[in-house]
């Protein structure tokens, strides 16, 4: 089977906001001080305090979850090459492990200061769960044991945690980040290497619904690799499931808060269901329909999603931009310059992608 531009193109579209476009999405919201809309929208560039759902953060799960959608398509190829399942399950590891290392390069590991270094980060959250998550994928051939899986994960984590309080609480609501198990075992476990104080976001025991996760878009993918089923069908199947998936985590988060830094199960259901509505989107308007020409600006960054994400820690883009386009930027009204700084530093970047994509230079773990 070909590739999915579509899923190049929403990995771009995902990443965007990384590279820049919730700043400008913020800035353009500033120009409209007195509108309820554009203030709501500038809002949803931001992450919650603790509970609830913005869009800023369904940027990390939905990376997450193309990661788990691209997986049955590689592992069909590997078969296909040949490769016995011992050779898969170590490339799956060493894909894993890869991701985590470059999440400690990512927090610092070069400087040496291993005492306060963080453990834990975005890449390692993704290597993980997209690790066990492969690793059961290929393990477990049936896809209802697989379902039961990702049912007892969540399931077995929300028991966990209601029924499991922090040791040092003191009484204070599970879900807090006083009384919450997993926040607990990060400040055990992890201490001065957590993000926080009191809690890491990437932390430990928060993981584990990371995988169910990665799961569900390795179902997505198992939907879409069928010959069986035309394109709008399967366009259908993806909508149906994010639907039942986002109603699921509404309900849940009655009784289990929607809460990205705990990734609880209501949050794994609720941003799934967001997945799999925008893969179902991108995936009926790329490949069922055919139109392409406009996704080509989010597939340039797709395809270096990995790339985009390390370069901007490590090389100073605001440079070039600043030393080529200011002048250009002088030309804008003063109320626009942010808008055009923001605007600037995103196409900096693209270009900066469009190299490498033209000539052909993809950094895959």
């Amino acid at each position: 089977m070909k590739r999915l531009e579509s899923l190049d193109a929403l990995r771009g579209f995902d990443m965007l906001f990384i590279m820049g476009g919730s700043s400008l999405v913020l800035a353009l919201a500033q120009l409209f001080p007195d509108s309820a809309v554009w203030t709501a929208i500038g809002e949803q560039m931001s992450h919650v305090s603790w509970d609830g759902l913005r869009h800023h953060d369904t940027i990390f799960p939905l990376f997450l979850f193309i990661a788990g959608i691209s997986f049955p398509f590689s592992l069909s190829k590997q078969i296909e090459n040949g490769r016995t399942s011992q050779q898969i399950y170590l490339k799956i590891v060493r894909r894993g492990l890869m991701l985590v290392f470059l999440g400690l390069v990512y927090n610092g590991l070069m400087k040496f200061h291993f005492d306060t270094l963080r453990f834990c980060s975005v890449l390692s959250r993704i290597g993980l769960g997209w690790m066990f998550a492969a690793l059961i994928y290929t393990s477990v051939k049936s896809n209802k044991i697989r379902f039961s899986i990702i049912g007892g994960i969540l399931v077995g984590y929300w028991l966990v945690t209601i029924l499991i309080p922090a040791p040092d609480g003191a009484g204070a609501d599970v879900f807090s980040k006083q009384g919450n198990i997993a926040c607990y075992l990060d400040r055990v476990i992890l201490g001065r290497h957590c993000y926080r104080e009191d809690y890491d976001p990437e932390g430990l025991f928060s993981t584990i619904p990371a995988i169910a996760t990665a799961l569900l878009g390795m179902l997505a993918g198992e939907l879409v690799k069928k010959d069986s089923l035309s394109g709008n069908k399967k366009t259908l199947c993806l909508a149906l499931a994010g639907i039942v998936l986002a109603i699921v985590g509404w309900a849940w988060n009655f009784i289990c808060p929607i809460n990205k830094a705990l990734w609880s199960s209501s949050f794994v259901c609720a941003v799934a269901g967001y997945s799999f509505l925008m893969f179902a989107l991108f995936y009926y308007i790329v490949d069922v329909r055919g139109w392409r020409k406009w996704a080509k600006f989010f597939v340039v960054i797709g395809l270096n999603s990995i790339t985009i994400y390390l370069a901007q820690r490590f090389f100073p883009f605001w440079e070039p931009q600043h030393r080529l386009l200011d002048g250009f930027i002088d030309l804008f009204p003063e109320t626009l310059h942010q808008v055009m700084v923001e605007l600037t530093y995103i196409l900096t970047c693209w270009a900066f992608l469009l190299f490498l994509y033209k000539h052909k230079i993809f950094f895959k773990v």
